[in-house]
């Protein structure tokens, strides 16, 4: 397998001016996006995305979960696909790379390789995953988990979003429900290019990050239960306050992330208190507590401790509490192969670079389990993302975009 040579480029003007454009489609009210997963706007972004593809030659696959698939013919009809890809939903108040670069960089590569005549033994498929973000529909990565076998597709299909709506039936609403069953195709590769998410390689003044692991996260609902009472009229002592004892068992959490510190994090990020009414003490708060890092035992002796500290804090406060578990995944070490082709890249290309581990779920960590894959990452200004002012810079789009496709191009082989 031969490198790709050094002066093999994406076109980054027009990657960039491709960002423009799709930002255009569900635009938010600070500059950002909201295109949410299945929604109108979804639709429209997702039928500008099929015509660019083949306007570049790429015919496009559609399963039944919505995931799209642009492929460019290889040379060999019987070698697997090198595939490509990332999201194109967003978060309601999302930016406007999130997801997106690692698609449009996907099809920027298959547009410089047709600009540059150049063809490959593998076929290369560039890939839009429904519903990675699960800010509509939980959980996050949904059809790259059923693709990947980690969900069942008529569980998926029973999503249901803040108006009772299903997945399933919003799927079909849109129109981009497809008959290929999910999970069917084989991939020789899979590679997602992704803004970092987070301030490292910013503030080390890196140009490229190379993910070799991506952390594990665990998420668990919990609901304390005390008794709804007059704020007023209710002595301190007889309160049986679930507002404060949540608070209690949130400084827990942060106790208890800080204490595996520096590669594991914890936090809570949905909550929800009853009755919320200014003059009434909570009877009820329900919230998620969010655990990550890239060791599973260390995720399992989090969840563990704060079970069973919120257990203690609640029954000293006259409070019942529950937990669910309401999604996770282990860690994920990427495949060796890969990430030693995006680090080659960076280093033939002249960009530098650093080992990453992703901090953030994306649908890499799902496809890992069934095909060889690798994430590059590039910077975000302060690594702000799932915020309308989330920014990147055209140099820092294509030279992931640049690496990504050295990567891409050496798993699918040039052919001379």
């Amino acid at each position: 397998m031969s490198a790709p040579g050094e002066n093999l480029k994406i076109n980054g003007d027009r990657l960039w001016d491709s960002l423009m454009e799709m930002a255009k489609i569900g635009p938010g009210v600070a500059g950002g996006n909201n295109r949410q997963t299945l929604t109108d706007e979804d639709a429209e972004g997702r039928a500008l995305f099929q015509k660019w593809c083949e306007e570049a030659g790429c015919s496009m696959g559609l399963d039944e979960m919505g995931n799209m698939f642009a492929r460019r013919e290889g040379t060999d009809p019987d070698a697997l696909p090198v595939y490509v890809g990332s999201h194109l939903d967003t978060q309601p108040t999302g930016g406007k790379y999130d997801g997106v670069l690692g698609v449009l960089a996907g099809l920027e590569l298959v547009r410089s390789l047709n600009d540059l005549d150049i063809k490959t033994k593998h076929p290369i498929v560039v890939t839009n995953w429904t519903n990675e973000e699960g800010t509509r529909f939980a959980p996050a990565m949904l059809s790259s988990g059923v693709f990947a076998g980690m969900h069942e597709q008529d569980w998926a299909y029973g999503r249901v979003d803040a108006e009772g709506k299903t997945f399933g039936e919003e799927l079909e609403r849109i129109g981009w429900k497809g008959e290929e069953k999910v999970g069917d195709r084989k991939m020789h590769a899979f590679f997602e290019l992704h803004i970092e998410q987070g301030p490292i390689l910013e503030a080390e003044e890196k140009d490229i990050g190379v993910v070799t692991h991506g952390q594990g996260l665990s998420w668990t609902q919990v609901t304390i239960t005390g008794k709804d009472a007059h704020t007023g009229s209710t002595p301190m002592p007889m309160r049986k306050n679930a507002g404060l004892a949540m608070a209690r068992v949130l400084e827990l959490v942060e106790e208890i992330a800080l204490s595996h510190a520096p590669d594991a994090v914890g936090a809570a990020g949905h909550i929800d208190i009853y009755p919320n009414s200014r003059n009434v003490i909570p009877g009820k708060a329900v919230f998620t507590v969010d655990f990550r890092s890239p060791q599973l035992d260390v995720i399992e002796d989090m969840v563990a401790r704060m079970k069973e500290g919120a257990k203690k804090i609640c029954a000293d406060m006259g409070c019942e509490v529950e937990f669910e578990k309401a999604g996770g995944f282990d860690p994920v070490e990427f495949d060796e192969t890969c990430v030693t082709a995006i680090r080659n890249a960076a280093e033939r290309l002249g960009y530098s670079h650093r080992n990453l581990v992703s901090g953030a779920g994306h649908d890499a960590c799902w496809i890992n389990r069934v095909a060889p894959t690798a994430m590059v990452m590039c910077p975000c200004v302060d690594g702000l993302s799932h915020n309308e002012a989330e920014e990147i810079s055209k140099e820092w789009a294509t030279a992931g975009a640049d690496v990504l496709m050295h990567a891409v191009v050496e798993t699918a082989e040039i052919v001379e």
